[in-house]
């Protein structure tokens, strides 16, 4: 491929201020800056509002907001909302306290800035460094930008250096680092990284290892922890205010994961295991034990180290069990996450059934009345081979009616062709037009200089024959998507028609014909069989985009 030119490639225009400029005000709070005045939400926002106060011109669109995200990189709500509405066309002005706001990380930084703005013709200002793109001085700021980026980013990975290693000093001290505290605890008044006791949950957790060392299993103590309707650790923390984002939420039911990771727990004896993850390449990955923070004696214990020693030695004897248990390969499994119960919505369980002198057989069954409470479900078992048969009834059906709707949109052979020509030739005319009008665009320029037209004359053409071209341009997309949708429609046709003969060769269902025709079945209590197609409305859209189209 032949290399571009350096000066094409930095022809871009200087951006220049809009009379209508819809300005993102943008502000970004560190978890390392919360304790600095300088930079908090609200000082950010006095500082532009003040800039703004001078340049009457510029009208505020929305502010976006991101407390305590970091500015290494882009993942941050506030930021990809407003990402979102300058694609939407809403905004084309951002404006900044200053460039560490937008970002720490010297690459993404300067390419929003340098790339992503100026290509969408979006004015870009950072009050404390006077930096404005509207300005012919900043439009090019050559090293500038680049070099306090790089100031930034490198502030960025020190501070970031120094948190970790307080952390890890505040670890070896015995001081608890986290933002949560364990269900059954609270943080000190006086000291956040003091554990004390939460009278309330920590008597769940005392319950929870009496029933484990008396030998009952991680699925019996969630079901009895649902059926007394005891809170799970996060709607718990909740209730307390702890937890206010929907995301941090599960759904109200204890389950058998939770239930182990708290009896797993030693923090329960009184005890601090931290820094049991790490971050790797901005991922969080496990540690190895040799790398753990162990800190006795920390905090007063919920239970006894005794007890927390049986209940480790029952949950090891059982999971050895587990693993030394033969297992035989399943078949596969062909509605793997299609099929739900009715009632309650849960995913139905595939199990087997071993037999000796015969196949094994499957079932599909809810969970619901075991894992969470006898009345969180009527209940709902159908086998594997009875469901498979009545799904084949059941796609035939509704393909017939599907192909029977196709036959009925879909015009004849001959049709379709000079359907398609028909939509060429509209396409072919709308793009001449535009070619015909942009060079009278061209031209009436030329006349504006030799004086053939005043400037207002020359404004008042140039709008219009704009404006023309732009309906145009949107009438030919709109012609291009009717053609790529009769072809889409006939191609699927064609692909349904294949799977009907398939189906009614061999009524033996594949994966793959399931994925590509099934999205959703569930079955109720009755054994009463629902079947969402992906394949149902599709048809529908043929006609209408086909019948616009004509008319254009």
């Amino acid at each position: 491929m032949a290399r571009k030119s350096r000066k094409e490639t930095a022809a871009v225009a200087v951006q220049e201020a809009d009379a209508a400029c819809r300005a993102a005000i943008y502000v970004r709070l560190s978890v390392e800056d919360t304790h600095t005045h300088s930079v908090s939400i609200e000082t950010q926002q006095m500082i532009i509002a003040r800039y703004l106060e001078q340049y009457p011109e510029i009208s505020v669109y929305d502010t976006y907001i991101d407390n305590g995200a970091t500015g290494t990189n882009f993942h941050r709500p506030g930021f990809q909302q407003m990402l979102s509405d300058i694609e939407a066309g809403h905004v084309n002005c951002v404006i900044v306290k200053d460039l560490s706001r937008l970002g720490r990380n010297t690459i993404d930084t300067g390419y929003y800035i340098e790339q992503y703005f100026r290509i969408r013709s979006i004015r870009f200002i950072a009050v404390n460094e006077n930096f404005d793109t509207a300005a012919p001085e900043d439009a090019h700021s050559g090293i500038i930008i680049p070099l306090r980026n790089m100031i930034n980013e490198a502030y960025a990975l020190d501070i970031g250096r120094k948190i970790r290693a307080q952390q890890r000093q505040a670890m070896k001290d015995g001081k608890f680092i986290g933002a949560r505290t364990p269900y059954g605890y609270l943080k000190a008044e006086d000291d956040c990284h003091q554990l004390i006791i939460d009278p309330v949950a920590a008597v769940v957790v005392q319950r929870m290892f009496r029933w484990a060392s008396k030998g009952a299993g991680l699925n019996t103590i969630a079901v009895r922890l649902n059926e007394a309707g005891i809170l799970t650790p996060s709607h718990y923390k909740k209730m307390q205010g702890k937890i206010t984002h929907e995301n941090l939420l599960g759904s109200g039911k204890w389950q058998t994961r939770t239930v182990g990771v708290i009896l797993r727990s030693e923090v329960y004896t009184g005890d601090l295991v931290q820094g049991q993850t790490k971050t790797v390449d901005h991922r969080q990955v496990k540690a190895d034990a040799e790398e753990w923070t162990v800190v006795r004696d920390t905090h007063e214990a919920i239970i006894s180290r005794e007890q927390f020693a049986a209940v480790q030695e029952i949950l090891n004897q059982t999971a050895s069990r587990a693993k030394a248990r033969e297992i035989n390969a399943y078949t596969p499994n062909l509605l793997k996450g299609k099929v739900f119960c009715t009632h309650c919505g849960g995913s139905l369980h595939r199990q087997r059934n071993i037999r000796k002198k015969s196949d094994d057989v499957y079932f599909y069954h809810c969970l619901s009345r075991s894992r969470i409470s006898k009345d969180a479900c009527p209940g709902v078992t159908i086998r594997e081979d009875a469901l498979l048969d009545m799904l084949a009834d059941m796609l035939q059906d509704a393909l017939d009616t599907a192909l029977g709707q196709y036959t009925l949109s879909l015009a004849e052979l001959p049709r379709q062709a000079a359907d398609r020509a028909e939509l060429r030739e509209k396409i072919t005319s709308r793009k001449q037009e535009i070619q015909r009008l942009r060079g009278i665009v061209r031209s009436l320029y030329e006349n504006l200089v030799q004086g053939v037209l005043t400037k207002d004359e020359y404004f008042d053409y140039k709008e219009k024959y704009e404006s023309r071209i732009a309906d145009l341009a949107v009438e030919m997309e709109q012609l291009e998507d009717g053609l790529r949708t009769m072809d889409a429609q006939t191609k699927q046709h064609r692909a349904l028609k294949q799977d009907a003969a398939q189906i009614k060769t061999d009524r033996a269902l594949t994966g793959a014909l399931i994925e590509r025709l099934i999205d959703r079945i569930e079955v109720s209590h009755n054994k009463q069989i629902t079947v969402r197609y992906r394949f149902q409305s599709e048809f529908e859209t043929y006609a209408e985009v086909l019948e616009q189209c004509r008319n254009m």
